[in-house]
């Protein structure tokens, strides 16, 4: 398969680096939840509200406009575009309930309660304010799965000719859709799991992986990104020949 410079998205990169942000933010969040260290509400509030924003402008021009007329790529944009929407929206939904969290500590003059009470009341009220939530995140959880699968079976995001770094691996089409696809598994369960952490008597065993999966996730999101923004040199050098 030739790479056809007219259907590159530009800004997956951007994407991929903004969802490891917001897997890792996700988890940090959680742990330092788990351990009382939550402090002032509307810095977190503001650094899931950023990738939430990045993710919801892009996902949504990804998924709704360019698969009308960029045929070529229309498979990988609707899987990847569609998830970073979902994404995105869910981002910005925690943080809303954040913000208005902090208003609510503002208003009772809690400004300067310590990070252990607010901790506390935010592991109390948690369960019940993401639960509606979870509900989507589960749904979404099975979409990932489901791409992981397809896109190994079917082999939708093999390697294409003509990249930087992963032209490397062209004799083996598999090893960047198994890469993929072992990123979306990892998401998925992470998010099959998160109702099941919020019922009252969890497994803390259902935590733990969840929390694993997401930052492993998270992490190697930022390194494919990082990829990506290093193939955009040759694509850059390409189109100038033209």
């Amino acid at each position: 398969m030739t790479m056809d410079f007219g259907t590159i998205q530009f800004n997956s990169a951007l994407m991929s680096i903004t969802i490891g942000v917001g897997l890792l933010l996700i988890v940090r969040f959680m742990k330092h939840l788990k351990r009382s260290k939550i402090g002032q509400l509307e810095g977190w509030s503001i650094g899931f509200a950023i990738p939430g924003f990045i993710l919801t402008i892009t996902g949504a021009n990804m998924s709704l406009k360019r698969p009308l007329y960029k045929l070529d790529f229309h498979i990988n944009n609707i899987i990847f575009g569609e998830f970073s929407l979902a994404f995105g929206v869910l981002l910005l939904a925690v943080a809303i309930l954040l913000w208005r969290k902090a208003n609510v500590f503002t208003k009772n003059n809690f400004d300067y309660i310590d990070s252990m009470t607010i901790s506390r009341i935010l592991m109390k009220e948690a369960p019940i304010l993401l639960k509606p939530l979870s509900y989507f995140t589960f749904a979404l959880g099975l979409a990932l799965i489901s791409i992981a699968i397809a896109s190994i079976r079917l082999q939708l995001l093999s390697t294409l000719n003509g990249e930087l770094i992963t032209s490397s691996f062209t004799k083996y089409p598999l090893v960047e859709g198994l890469f993929i696809s072992g990123l979306y598994a990892l998401t998925g369960i992470g998010a099959i799991l998160l109702p099941f952490t919020l019922k009252q008597y969890a497994k803390p065993s259902f935590f733990k992986v969840m929390i694993t999966c997401w930052q492993i996730a998270g992490i190697a999101f930022i390194l494919f990104g990082m990829m990506i923004y290093f193939t955009l040199s040759e694509i850059i050098i390409h189109l100038m020949g033209k």
